[in-house]
């Protein structure tokens, strides 16, 4: 029998999320956590049972969470209700996908996801509440600190240091042994 899992967050990011939990095949995803205006809508089929507010109430039915907010102009509300949660006592598994490579010598921390064709090689660290998006190149012995957004078909290359809460846009390329702190553009190439 599968674990129960409440998603956080019901826009464009949680379409990802709950694909990448479907193919894990390994939490029942019981609904979703969203505003009151949206309490009865369905995303992607699942319903949105609840507003953030009735988080406690929610926890005696369902231990496990995940923030589905995506991170693109700020990442103050994933961070806000990542610790909400934590606070009340829920668990924040990381979710990889199964069509992901994380080296056995990785570490992935909690609440992290970790999307569909993403690399992270051997000796990197990985934060908690962070995004690794699809197709993130991440090589040997980085650190991704917490509340990080690693953007689509992200280039990090070995030795880098992602500061918390940065945001790394698609298709940026870092050059290895930097250290980046806050945002990066897409596209852009960081040394």
């Amino acid at each position: 029998m599968k674990e129960k899992i409440v998603l956080i967050g019901g826009g464009g990011h949680c379409h990802s999320v709950i694909d990448v939990i479907e193919l894990e095949n390994k939490y029942e995803i019981i609904g979703i956590v969203d505003i009151k205006e949206n309490i009865g809508k369905k995303v992607l089929n699942y319903p949105i049972i609840a507003r953030d507010d009735d988080l406690e109430e929610l926890f005696k039915t369902c231990k496990n969470a995940v923030i589905t907010i995506g991170h693109i102009k700020s990442n103050e509300l994933r961070k806000k209700l990542f610790e909400k949660a934590k606070n009340i006592g829920f668990t924040f598994p990381s979710i990889i996908s199964p069509i992901a490579y994380v080296s056995k010598h990785t570490f992935v921390d909690e609440g992290t996801v970790v999307m569909h064709n993403v690399l992270i090689n051997a000796n990197t660290k990985i934060g908690k509440n962070c995004i690794i998006n699809t197709k993130a190149l991440i090589e040997h012995d980085c650190i991704v600190e917490d509340n990080c957004h690693i953007s689509t078909a992200t280039v990090i290359n070995g030795g880098v240091v992602v500061k918390s809460d940065s945001f790394v846009g698609s298709n940026a390329t870092l050059k290895q042994s930097i250290k980046i702190d806050g945002f990066v553009k897409a596209g852009s190439l960081a040394k």
